[in-house]
C-alpha cells in the first residue's frame, strides 16, 4: 500500500455516491485506499478487503510481539530447556 495521494485518493462522499462502482473497481485493482470526506473533513476510508485483512493481521502480530517483549522484560519467560520440560510434563493432557 502506497501513501495516499491527495489529488487521487481523497474524494468527497458525494463523488463516491455518484461513482461508487468505479471507486470499488479502482480499489480492487490498485489496492490503494480512498479517503472519503464529508463537509470538508475526513469521514471514512475505503480499502480492499484483502489489504484490510493483511493490515489487521500485521497489527495483531505486532501487538503479540510487544506483549512477548513485555513478558521477557518482566521475567515471565522460559529457557528452551524449561519450555521443553513444561511441554513434556503436559504432553499427556493433549494426547
Amino acid at each position: 500500500m502506497n501513501t495516499i495521494s491527495l489529488s487521487e485518493d481523497v474524494q468527497p462522499l458525494s463523488e463516491f455516491r455518484k461513482r461508487s462502482a468505479e471507486f470499488i473497481q479502482r480499489i480492487k485493482e490498485d489496492k490503494q485506499p480512498i479517503l472519503l470526506t464529508q463537509h470538508g473533513k475526513s469521514a471514512a476510508v475505503l480499502m480492499d478487503v484483502a489489504e484490510f485483512e493483511r493490515m489487521t493481521n500485521k497489527i495483531q502480530l505486532l501487538e503479540e510481539i510487544l506483549e512477548a517483549e513485555g513478558q521477557i522484560k518482566r521475567g515471565e519467560s522460559y529457557t528452551l530447556e524449561e519450555a521443553k520440560e513444561r511441554l513434556e510434563k503436559h504432553k499427556s493432557k493433549w494426547e
